[in-house]
C-alpha cells in the first residue's frame, strides 16, 4: 500500500481536467498548480477520524460505497504523495539498487495506491514492471516541477509503449540532448566525460578567421568569471597532425557556427546554433551521428534545428578543412563517414516554400561545402588511392588516441615497453614525445585512426588494416555523393555552379599519373556542371563493381588496396549499396534473395555474420562493431536501401524485428534507450570493449541516444498500422511472421494474440525471459482487451 497523504483534514484533492491532456507533456502536466476543494462530507474526508472495528490484534475495515466512489466506465486517477511513494517503490522494488524498476528486480511488482475520488480512501494495485517503471519515471517528472502530491492518470501508466516512447523522443529526448555554444550553454558543452588529463578547466578553440568570435567569449570569461574560461585562437592550419598533437594535454570544445542577434541593448551580439548531441558520454557534436540523428529530427518536425546541424557541417568545412568526427580539439585531424548532401537535400525539401530563392542559397552553401570536401578530404592522397581509384579512411595524425579509456591500449602497448624496460605510463609518454621509434606501432595506430574515422570502432573487419580497405561503405556514400551534388546542380542551379573557397581540383579519372602531374585546376577558376558529376558516379559504379562486387557469393566486400585482393568478411555495410543506388536491379536481387539471410536475426540487422568474425576467446574479445551487435546505422541504411529498390516487405520486416527489440527493452528496463543491441539475444545489456551507452540513468531517461532515439522514429514510419498495434504489444516477430528465422512456415498465425486475462496474470507469474528465437514465444504483454502492461 502507497503511503498515505497528509494534509488538512476535510481537504480533497481533485484534478481540473480542462487544463491538461492525460498524455501531455511534464510541464503542462505537472507544472499547474495543486488543485483542490473542501469535502462536503465529514465522512468523505481521508482523515474523518473513524477507526476500523478490532478483531482480536487485526483490525478491519469494511468497504463502503461513498457517493464518490468512481464508475467503473470512468478513466481511473490516483492521488499520491510523490516523495514518499518515490521512496516506497524504491524500498520495495529496487532490488539491484540502480534506482529503476526492471525485469531483473526480484520484488513483488506490486502496488496500491488511493484513487483520487475517493480522496485516497479506496486504494488500487499496480502491478508489473512496465506500469510501476512508468510510475517511478511519472513521480520523478513531478518531483522536477516541485509537486509534493499529485492526481495520476491510470492511463499514463497504462500508455501505449510505442506511443510513449514515440512521444517521450519527440518532445523530450531531442530537447535534452540539444545543446549550444555560446554564454548560456558552455557551461554543458564543455564538460568532457572522455578528457582524461586530469585537467576540467573549460577551454575552446576558435578559428583563426573569427575574430568576432573569439572576442565575444573573451568577453563572456570576463562576464562569468565563474567558468574559469580558457580562450584559445587556432592557427590557420588546425588540423597539421604535429599540432593536433600538442594540444592533447589541453583539450577542449572547438568553435561552431553562430548567428547574429540583437543583444537587447542597441547592438548586436553572437548567439550558438542549436544542435544535438549523441548523448552519454558523447557530449560534442559528431559526424554521422548527426546524420541519423538528421533523419529523425526531421521526422518529428524539427527541420529548424536540422537545418543548423548542417549550418555547423558548412562551417566545419572552412575552418577546420573537413566535417570533423567530433568537435573536440583531439579530432581535428579525423573525419567520419560523408553524409553531407542527402543531409542537406532531404532538408531542403522540407523547408517553407514561401521563400525558394533563400532555400537555394541555403543549398548552394551546403553543395559548395560538400564539394570542397569531396576535392580536399575524400579524393585526396593519402585517402585516395589513385591506383584503383578506391578512397579509404586514413586520416593524419601523430601518437596514441587520447580520447580513449586510459587502459584502452594497454595490451598493445605492453610488449614494446617491456622491451624497453619502461613501464606502459613511461613507454606511452615517450612515444608520444616521438623520442622513442616504433614503426610497427605507428603501423597499428595509422589502422586504429582509420578504423575510428569509419566510424565502426572496433570491429575485426576492419583491424589492423582498415587504411588500406577501399570500404563498400565509403564508395557507396561517395557515389551517393556525385549523384546528389549533380542532381542540385541540374535541378536547382540550372546546370551551372560557381565555387567561392578556393582549392585544388583533383583531377579524374584518378590514376598515378594524373594525381602525379601538376599544377592542378582551382576551384574558382571552372564552374561545376552536372554533367562531370554524372561521369563521376557513373565511374565510381564501375569501380564498385570491379573490386568490391562478388558475383559468387552475392555481396560487396571491402578492396585491400596493398594486397589487391577482397576482404571476404561479410559486413552489413554491403546494403549501403542499396541506400546509394549503386547497385544494379540484379545485384539488388542477389543481394536480397542469397545474402539477407546471413544478416537478419531475430532483432534485426547485424553488423556482419558470425562466421566472417570468428571465434571469440579471452585473447580474442568481442568487438562493438562485429557479430552480434546490431546499430542504428545499418538498419536505417538497410530499411532504405531495400525500399528504394522495390522490397518493402523486407524493409518492413527488418523494421518490425528493430523495433520489437526497443520497445521490450524500453517495457522491461524502466524506459531505456540504448546506444547498441545484442540482436540475438535481444539485450542491451552487451559485453563488448566499450560496454552500452544511454543505460545510466536514475528513475527516469532523460535523453534516450540520439540514433536510437531516430531509428525508432524513422522505422515508425516504415510499419503499417497493424505492425504498429502489434510491436506494442510486443509480439515477437516469428510469432507476427508466423516463420523461423530460417524462413520456414510455423504454426503460429499472425492472429495468435493473447487477449485473455488468465494468460496474462500466468505470464506474469514468470520471471523468465524466453529463449531468443523459439518458436513457442510467450503470449504478447499488452492487451487492449485488458488495458494493462504486466511484464514481471
Amino acid at each position: 500500500m502507497a503511503p498515505s497523504l497528509s494534509h488538512p483534514p476535510g481537504v480533497n484533492f481533485i484534478d481540473d481536467d480542462a487544463h491538461r491532456h492525460v498524455h501531455s507533456e511534464a510541464e503542462h502536466y505537472y507544472g499547474g498548480p495543486e488543485y483542490h476543494s473542501r469535502s462536503r462530507t465529514y465522512s468523505a474526508s481521508h482523515g474523518s477520524g473513524i477507526r476500523p472495528p478490532v478483531f482480536g490484534q487485526e483490525s478491519y475495515m469494511k468497504t463502503r460505497r461513498l457517493s464518490h466512489d468512481e464508475k467503473s466506465s470512468a478513466p481511473r486517477r490516483f492521488l499520491i504523495d510523490v516523495e514518499d511513494t518515490i521512496r516506497l517503490i524504491l524500498e520495495q522494488e529496487d532490488t539491484d539498487g540502480d534506482f529503476q524498476i526492471s525485469v531483473t528486480d526480484a520484488g513483488p511488482k506490486i502496488l496500491s495506491l488511493g484513487t483520487a475520488t475517493s480522496n485516497g480512501y479506496k486504494s488500487f494495485d499496480i502491478r508489473g514492471t512496465y506500469m510501476l517503471s512508468n510510475l517511478l519515471q511519472e513521480l520523478a517528472l513531478a518531483r522536477d516541477h516541485g509537486r509534493k502530491r499529485i492526481v495520476l492518470d491510470e492511463a499514463r501508466l497504462t500508455e501505449n509503449p510505442v506511443d510513449r516512447l514515440s512521444r517521450m523522443i519527440k518532445n523530450s529526448f531531442w530537447h535534452a540532448l540539444t545543446r549550444r555554444i555560446d554564454g548560456d550553454g558552455l557551461e554543458i558543452i564543455c564538460a568532457d566525460p572522455k578528457n582524461r588529463t586530469g585537467r576540467i578547466q573549460p577551454r575552446i578553440y576558435v578559428p583563426h578567421a573569427e575574430p568576432k568570435m573569439a572576442e565575444y567569449y573573451r568577453q563572456i570569461a570576463r562576464e562569468k568569471p565563474h567558468l574559469n574560461l580558457d580562450v584559445q585562437v587556432l592557427p590557420p592550419k588546425p588540423d597539421n597532425p604535429a599540432f593536433v598533437k600538442s594540444l592533447n594535454g589541453t583539450p577542449g570544445i572547438l568553435a561552431l557556427a553562430m548567428k547574429e542577434v540583437d543583444d537587447n541593448k542597441g547592438g548586436k551580439t553572437l548567439k550558438g546554433i542549436p544542435f544535438v548531441v549523441p548523448g552519454a558520454r558523447f557530449n560534442e557534436l559528431y559526424n554521422w551521428d548527426s546524420y541519423f540523428i538528421t533523419l529523425g529530427l526531421l521526422v518529428d518536425g524539427y527541420v529548424s534545428m536540422a537545418k543548423g546541424i548542417v549550418e555547423h557541417f558548412i562551417f566545419e568545412i572552412r575552418h577546420y578543412n573537413k566535417i570533423l568526427n567530433g568537435s573536440r580539439s583531439y579530432y581535428l585531424a579525423r573525419s567520419q563517414p560523408p553524409f553531407l548532401t542527402d543531409m542537406a537535400l532531404q532538408i531542403y525539401n522540407q523547408l517553407d516554400r514561401t521563400d525558394m530563392d533563400a532555400n537555394r542559397q541555403w543549398l548552394k552553401r551546403a553543395i559548395q561545402a560538400a564539394i570542397k570536401e569531396y576535392h580536399t578530404v575524400w579524393v585526396a592522397e593519402p585517402r585516395m588511392d589513385p591506383k584503383t581509384g578506391l578512397s579509404r579512411y586514413r586520416p593524419e595524425g601523430l601518437g596514441i588516441p587520447p580520447e580513449t579509456e586510459a587502459t584502452h591500449f594497454t595490451h598493445i602497448l605492453e610488449p614494446y615497453a617491456q622491451r624497453r624496460g619502461l613501464s606502459v605510463l613511461e613507454f606511452s609518454e615517450r612515444y608520444n614525445a616521438g623520442s622513442l621509434k616504433e614503426p610497427q606501432l605507428d603501423e597499428y595506430f595509422l589502422h586504429d585512426r582509420a578504423v575510428r574515422e569509419s566510424g565502426h570502432d572496433t570491429t575485426y573487419r576492419l583491424e589492423k588494416r582498415c587504411a588500406n580497405l577501399g570500404t563498400i561503405d565509403l564508395q557507396a556514400l561517395l557515389y551517393k555523393y556525385e549523384i546528389d551534388i549533380a542532381t542540385a546542380i541540374h535541378e536547382v542551379f540550372d546546370d551551372e555552379l560557381e565555387l567561392e573557397d578556393d582549392f585544388e581540383l583533383l583531377p579524374f579519372p584518378p590514376s598515378p599519373e594524373s594525381y602525379a602531374a601538376r599544377p592542378r585546376a582551382r576551384s574558382t577558376q571552372k564552374v561545376q556542371r552536372s554533367a562531370e558529376w554524372f561521369a563521376r558516379a557513373e565511374w565510381r559504379r564501375g569501380i564498385i563493381d570491379k573490386y568490391c562486387w562478388n558475383e559468387s557469393k552475392s555481396l560487396y566486400f571491402d578492396y585491400d588496396t596493398i594486397t589487391g585482393k577482397q576482404s571476404l568478411y561479410e559486413s552489413a555495410t554491403a546494403y549501403w549499396a542499396l541506400w546509394a543506388g549503386c547497385a544494379s536491379e540484379e545485384q539488388a536481387w542477389k543481394l536480397v534473395s542469397v545474402s539477407l539471410k546471413k544478416f537478419e536475426v531475430l532483432g534485426g540487422v547485424v553488423s556482419g555474420t558470425e562466421e566472417s568474425r570468428g571465434v571469440i576467446s579471452l585473447d580474442r574479445p568481442n568487438r562493438q562493431w562485429d557479430y552480434p551487435y546490431a546499430w542504428p546505422p545499418h538498419q536505417i541504411m538497410t530499411w532504405v536501401g531495400l525500399e528504394r529498390y522495390g522490397y518493402l516487405e523486407d524493409a518492413q520486416r527488418l523494421a518490425y524485428r528493430f523495433l520489437y527489440m526497443m520497445t521490450t527493452a524500453f517495457v522491461d528496463f524502466n524506459g531505456v534507450v540504448p546506444e547498441k543491441f545484442d540482436a540475438v539475444k535481444l539485450s542491451h545489456l552487451v559485453d563488448a570493449e566499450y560496454g552500452n551507452q544511454g543505460i545510466d540513468f536514475k528513475m527516469i531517461p532523460r535523453e534516450g541516444f540520439g540514433w536510437m532515439n531516430a531509428a525508432y522514429q524513422v522505422g515508425l514510419s516504415f510499419l503499417t498500422n497493424h505492425m504498429r498495434r502489434a510491436v506494442a504489444a510486443c509480439t515477437s516477430p516469428e510469432v507476427f511472421f508466423g516463420r523461423t528465422m530460417m524462413g520456414e512456415h510455423t504454426a503460429a498465425p499472425p492472429s495468435s494474440v493473447v487477449n485473455d486475462p488468465l494468460g496474462l496474470a500466468m505470464e506474469n507469474m514468470s520471471l523468465g525471459v524466453s529463449t531468443p528465437g523459439a518458436i513457442d514465444t510467450p503470449p504478447p504483454l499488452y492487451s487492449p482487451d485488458v488495458g494493462m502492461f504486466d511484464r514481471k
